[in-house]
């Protein structure tokens, strides 16, 4: 086996989990109609090795709202099985993008499933619940923002203004589905959502302990830790200036524009040769 194979198998073992061989069959077997055609944005943004920095821009910015974070920190075991939680977004966005439609929407409703037994008190005695329309809208948009953002410095394939209008109303399918009322479907409208939650956001002691564990405790083995802190830099760097202090991130402009940025293309164009491989 050659380094190409073995870096692609132990990225999509790490990635898709024990079961990553079926769901890839699944997903890319089973006949029927998809939800979203060969040619539509969201298969261009989530198929691109970019997608590994906005997910981790996306999680940051999430935890930047109180009780979406409670929620997290309260139900989920992501310090305890940071690997689990990936295979679980990474199926549910394999199985939403690409895989056939009876498929996307039985992912849709376990997720749902999910949400309906998520509530419970935050740290500031606010109640909430993770089928919140209010939340989910808010996830969304978070995520929205850091795949489309990442997609178009580090994609092999940036959009143009059509097609990021595109990728905001093709997402908009996904969160109609989730729950989420009314979700943007151009930039504009995911600019101005995400502007009306900044009001509602901070940065909370659960929000810097999870935001220190993605950044610099993630489980990994000791040759994996340097270009995870170059994709953690990278994604930072995406990161405006009003979602670093909250989270105590460090900003810094000119590295950021020069010697991060060149960094995150490397990793961003080694993760998309390796992903090219068949894993073994």
């Amino acid at each position: 086996m050659d380094l190409r194979t073995r870096l692609a198998s132990t990225l999509f073992a790490k990635v898709a989990g024990p079961n990553g061989r079926e769901v890839r069959a699944r997903v890319h077997d089973t006949p029927g109609p998809r939800w979203f055609a060969d040619d539509r944005p969201i298969r261009r943004v989530h198929g691109d090795a970019a997608l590994f920095v906005g997910g981790l821009r996306a999680l940051l910015l999430q935890s930047l709202h109180p009780l979406a974070m409670a929620a997290v920190a309260q139900h989920s075991d992501y310090r305890g099985d940071p690997w689990g939680r990936l295979q679980r977004t990474s199926t549910f966005l394999a199985m939403t993008t690409f895989g056939a439609a009876v498929d996307a929407q039985r992912a849709v409703d376990k997720v749902r499933g999910v949400h309906r037994r998520v509530h419970g008190t935050a740290p500031d005695g606010r109640e909430y619940r993770a089928d919140d329309p209010h939340l989910l809208l808010w996830v969304h948009v978070a995520e929205v923002d850091s795949f489309l953002r990442t997609h178009q410095v580090y994609g092999a394939r940036p959009l143009d203004q059509e097609g990021q209008d595109g990728y905001v109303a093709d997402t908009a399918r996904v969160a109609e589905a989730l729950g989420v009322p009314d979700p943007p479907r151009t930039t504009a409208e995911l600019a101005a959502r995400i502007a009306a939650y900044r009001p509602e956001l901070r940065g909370t002691a659960e929000a810097r302990e999870a935001a220190r564990f993605l950044v610099r405790k993630a489980p990994l083995p000791l040759l994996a830790r340097p270009p995870y802190a170059v994709l953690a830099a990278t994604a930072i760097g995406t990161l405006p200036p009003w979602a670093r202090l909250p989270l105590r991130l460090p900003y810094l402009p000119l590295a950021e524009a020069t010697a991060i940025r060149t960094a995150g293309h490397g990793l961003v164009r080694g993760l998309r040769w390796t992903m090219a491989a068949r894993p073994a």
